[in-house]
């Protein structure tokens, strides 16, 4: 089968290859621990293939698609063969099989996507999971699929997980066999190539792209041979690559991202031509699986981008951050590969101790949206019934839940729906996947793949903030990276039910950009909040921040497809146009119409308001007469319930007649102070929607309750027989010998009084007394001018007391007025001596 098998048995990881097999013919799983440039990528799939239990495919994944195709032609070369024949690869850019195909490499999110359509696996003897290290999101799932396969519907089925810096306990549990235990852990050493380490730390004057820069240059004067170098991302890649412009001519500078065109990513893999040396500037993609021919250094920045899932804002943001350990060492290893190797890391070797063991598992940072549909259509509710190496936080389950639910993916049970079905057989993210439905039933679908391509694809049509823009570019552009993804393109029209014919520049219509974009996104749909055009506020209730000076800042709305930062000031990076005619076509369904009815402390009263909203954003805002009166009251009992009964507009009878109560139930404990009605604050605030519901009916504010109502109110809870009983016991005037009537006052519950002037109460010999003579009314006696000349509580000691000196004193002042010796046999008398009236 093989035409160069003894260069297989010349790689470093071929010592294990008896071991591998022996362990394979009594086992189904086994851990592969093997260290860079060990072969264990392109070697361990070929020997497979000579075993007896081998009679279908063996699947190699891969973390990543340049990854893939490169594995997949290292391969097809040692086999002798070119690839498509018994070496093939698939990618979701492009594919490269035939039915003779015996080993396919494939990025993860294929893998995912075949085991869904085939949970048998049909005609395929063993899976290799490469670079499992990397905790990829697709990768822990792909594995957590593949072993719940093997363990129900295929135990033949082989499966080995292979890495250079794995925690390789923690996989062979995860991988145990239900008899026979831990997956078998094989170890292999790599090449003996010794590494020279160089630690050069990083200057805090300059930038990461001038350090770079700098150790660069440096490496090519006192090293020999190409060098790598990892940079966090595509933008300081990019500006690396300015600073180190006028290099020497026998030296390459290549790039190596994501959005590099084919070519490119060809030249910095190949060796360089004699003579030259080359400088690949990488990001994380160069770190695993690829060995790059003539590369003896590495340059490392230490730094490196991951995706955060941000649940508070609900948007994926990039993070820079420093490399783990495992990291650092899988890049290093690019440099040992071929000869010996010298590694430039531009931290200090006392913060080598500092870096965290591995990387991050994504499943416990991203979010859980696909994998949690995946999921339920694997028939499972919730991910936790699968095996994991983490399991998937319960908070991104739950929210991944309600994602879907909106997305009409899954029902209220969890069980997948028929769209949650059509979008998981699409092999891209699910709001793309929406967004080229949903635009399919508004004849937007051919178009609207066009959009999810430059969505996915980063670079396609440029990097211009502009959607539309860059779609225009796409149009024109006939480079290689662009032809294929049109490819990609007419594949997804087709999966989809759409002809290819007419796509072009001139299909489209203006906003259908941001109307696409919209589907996809609907809670990033953004309103502009002020006059430049910097501040936007989005559906989903997020703030977003805009450069003013761009020319989509004079929009009223775009549609953002990407952002990044903080939750509330979030920075758009990739984003579209959108008409407010369209608002309304896309999201009928989603505006509503709200009856806003407040309280207004200030005024005492409501305030009423009708809002058209989407999400956060209000469309439409205005006075509303329309709202009943039973709502208006409602609002003005939950303002009485929050502010208390204070706020009401008691008249001077109403308060007396709580006083009164008040007085009574302070005395409750005195002899035959029975009192079975209740006036409290609690009792009336319980009971409030029996006595003053009724009286706010046809009130927008507290101020218009007529004046007798409250006083009414109050004595229906006490009924007739309740006043009798207060008004005897409590009553609310003191009427006088002489016929004058006062006002009692019992603010103070303790001590109930009465303003009188003494010739009022001549001829009383027994002290006024309350509560069935329980309590003596405080008297408060006063001159003819109105000022107080005695308080007391015992009348007949005050008349046989201190009333002559007060007599004798009141003489002088007000000769006019009585003052007899002995009031209490005196007439009463309203009138002065001469016979004057003067109450």
């Amino acid at each position: 089968m093989m035409k160069n098998n003894a260069f297989l048995t010349e790689l470093p990881v071929s010592r294990i290859f008896e071991p591998l097999a022996e362990t394979l013919r009594k086992r189904s799983n086994v851990v592969i621990i093997a260290p860079p440039g060990s072969g264990k990528t392109t070697g361990i799939a070929p020997v497979l293939l000579q075993e007896a239990w081998c009679q279908g495919q063996v699947i190699l994944l891969s973390p990543r698609r340049l990854a893939a195709k490169a594995a997949a032609e290292r391969i097809a070369q040692i086999i002798g063969e070119p690839v498509g024949q018994q070496v093939g690869y698939a990618t979701r850019m492009e594919s490269r099989r035939s039915d003779k195909t015996r080993i396919l490499v494939v990025t993860q999110g294929i893998f995912r996507h075949q085991i869904q359509q085939d949970p048998e696996l049909t005609g395929i003897s063993a899976v290799l999971f490469d670079e499992v290290h990397e905790r990829s999101l697709d990768g822990d799932f792909s594995l957590a699929l593949a072993l719940d396969v093997q363990s129900v519907l295929r135990p033949d089925l082989k499966l080995i997980a292979m890495s250079a810096t794995m925690d390789g306990a923690r996989f062979s549990n995860l991988m145990a066999e239900e008899e026979a235990g831990a997956a078998p852990v094989l170890e292999s050493q790599g090449r003996s190539y010794p590494l020279h380490y160089y630690y050069e730390g990083r200057r805090s004057d300059l930038s990461i792209e001038q350090n770079m820069a700098a150790v660069i240059k440096r490496a090519l004067q006192e090293n020999e041979g190409g060098i790598l170098a990892f940079l966090p991302g595509i933008a300081e890649i990019e500006r690396t690559a300015a600073l180190l412009s006028n290099l020497p001519s026998d030296i390459s500078l290549f790039r190596l991202h994501s959005t590099v065109d084919h070519r490119e990513q060809n030249g910095a893999i190949r060796p360089a031509p004699k003579g030259c040396r080359k400088v690949v500037l990488a990001s994380a993609i160069a770190e695993t699986s690829l060995t790059l021919d003539g590369i003896r250094i590495v340059v490392d920045s230490g730094l490196t981008r991951r995706a955060r899932y941000d649940h508070q804002s609900g948007l994926t943001r990039l993070v820079t951050e420093r490399v783990s350990r495992a990291s650092a060492e899988q890049r290093a290893g690019r440099a040992g590969r071929q000869d010996v190797g010298y590694v430039w890391r531009l931290w200090e070797e006392a913060a080598q101790t500092g870096l965290s063991p591995y990387d991050p598992p994504e499943i416990t940072q991203a979010d859980l949206s696909a994998l949690t549909l995946d999921c339920a259509l694997w028939g499972v509710a919730h991910p936790k019934q699968l095996r994991w190496i983490d399991t998937p936080p319960e908070k991104a389950v739950e929210e991944a839940h309600n994602r879907l639910q909106n997305l009409q993916a899954i029902s209220s049970d969890k069980r997948p729906l028929p769209h949650g079905h059509d979008l998981a057989a699409l092999p891209m993210p699910l709001p793309l996947g929406h967004m080229i439905l949903k635009a399919k039933e508004k004849g937007l679908g051919a178009f609207a793949v066009d959009v999810a391509v430059l969505l996915s694809e980063r670079g396609v049509g440029g990097l211009d903030l502009d959607i539309e823009s860059r779609l225009n570019r796409f149009y024109r552009d006939n480079s290689p990276r662009s032809q294929k993804a049109r490819q990609l393109a007419n594949r997804w029209r087709k999966l989809v039910g759409l002809n290819n014919a007419g796509i072009s520049q001139n299909y489209m219509g203006e906003g259908d950009v941001g109307a696409c974009v919209a589907l996809a996104f609907p809670d990033r749909v953004a309103k502009r909040r002020d006059s430049k055009g910097e501040q936007w506020i989005s559906v989903g209730g997020r703030g977003f921040w805009l450069d003013p000076l761009s020319p989509l800042a004079k929009n009223e709305w775009l549609a953002v497809a990407e952002a990044q930062g903080a939750a509330q000031s979030a920075r758009i990076m990739s984003t579209a146009a959108l008409e407010k005619d369209q608002i309304n076509a896309l999201f009928a369904e989603q505006i509503v119409v709200e009856q806003n009815v407040r309280f207004n402390f200030e005024i005492k009263g409501v305030e009423t308001e009708r809002v058209q909203r989407l999400g956060a954003i209000i469309l439409s805002r205005g006075q509303d007469d329309s709202p009943d009166e039973e709502t208006i009251a409602s609002v003005l009992m939950d303002a009485i319930r929050q502010y208390g009964l204070d706020i009401l507009p008691w008249s001077e009878t109403a308060l007396s007649l709580r006083e009164r109560w008040a007085f009574v139930m302070a005395h409750q404990s005195d002899k035959n102070a029975n009192f079975e009605y209740d006036l409290s604050d609690d009792a009336l605030l319980e009971k409030a929607e029996e006595w003053l519901y009724p009286l706010l009916i046809g009130c927008r504010r507290l101020d218009r309750i007529k004046s007798g109502d409250l006083s009414q109110a109050l004595e229906n809870i006490l009924g007739w027989h309740g006043k009798q009983q207060l008004d005897s016991w409590a009553p609310a005037r003191l009427t006088t010998p002489a016929g004058s009537s006062h006002v009692i006052d019992y603010k103070d519950a303790d001590v109930p009084a009465v303003e009188v002037r003494p010739q009022a109460l001549f001829g009383i010999k027994k002290h006024p007394m309350l509560l069935n003579g329980q309590v003596p009314l405080v008297l408060r006696l006063v001159s003819p001018a109105g000022r107080p000349i005695q308080t007391t509580k015992n009348l007949p000691d005050f008349w046989t007391g201190s009333w002559s000196m007060v007599a004798k004193e009141m003489r002088g002042r007000y000769p006019r007025h009585p003052w007899p010796e002995d009031p209490a046999a005196a007439e009463p008398t309203l009138r002065t001596q001469k016979g004057r009236k003067v109450y």
